[in-house]
């Protein structure tokens, strides 16, 4: 049997050259646009934009300091656990306000709008309180001693915990549906006089005196 032979021959595989890419020198030029100028009318309106915001919340708070602790007129940092001993809320609407754990000695909040505002654990020693919607307010632990609340409507407000009204005026003030301690009650009803000229409800029936 006649034996095959194989001639194998192996050849080194060829090299093949790889594209040379090379930095082209004469790259296009680059073209830098100028941003547009902004025009000085526009500059100046938005200048006295920045400057009517701070003048109406300094007026707000007669503060500069407190305008800007919050970030803003009514937000929540401008009034909870503030120092606000004396200021001047009469007659805004503070609506939902917070002023949980402020001191409010002596702060006038005479005929504002304080329904559902929150009092909890403040101290408004000496506040004046007349003529204000006090509609739901939350004055639980909250210390409203000497406070002026003639007039004032208090309907549905909390005053759950050590709520303190000793030596406070509450001539015409609506305290109807208003939960209170046993001996608050007690004392308030000795105190008790006059008719509320929103609701026409008598101070005494509403606190349920004997």
């Amino acid at each position: 049997m006649a034996a095959l032979a194989f001639n194998l021959s192996f050849t080194s595989p060829r090299t093949i050259p790889l594209p040379c890419y090379r930095a082209h020198r004469n790259h296009p030029p680059v073209i830098h646009h100028p941003l547009p100028s902004i025009p000085s009318s526009l500059r100046e309106s938005v200048a006295k934009a920045g400057v009517l915001v701070l003048v109406g919340t300094t007026l707000f708070f007669g503060d500069p300091a407190l305008a800007f602790k919050g970030g803003g007129p009514y937000g929540a940092g401008v009034t909870r656990g503030q120092d606000l001993t004396g200021k001047d809320f009469s007659g805004k609407s503070l609506i939902k306000q917070d002023f949980k754990t402020s001191i409010l000695r002596q702060a006038n909040f005479k005929g504002a709008n304080l329904l559902g505002a929150s009092f909890f654990d403040a101290d408004l020693t000496g506040a004046d309180l007349s003529d204000a919607d006090l509609r739901g307010v939350d004055l639980s632990l909250a210390n409203v001693t000497k406070a002026n609340l003639s007039n004032a409507n208090l309907e549905g407000a909390l005053a759950t915990g050590n709520t303190s009204f000793r030596g406070s005026i509450i001539n015409g003030a609506d305290f109807t549906d208003v939960p209170l301690r046993e001996d608050q009650r007690e004392y308030l009803c000795k105190v008790a006089e006059g008719v509320n000229p929103t609701t026409g409800n008598a101070t005494k029936d509403t606190l349920l005196c004997n």
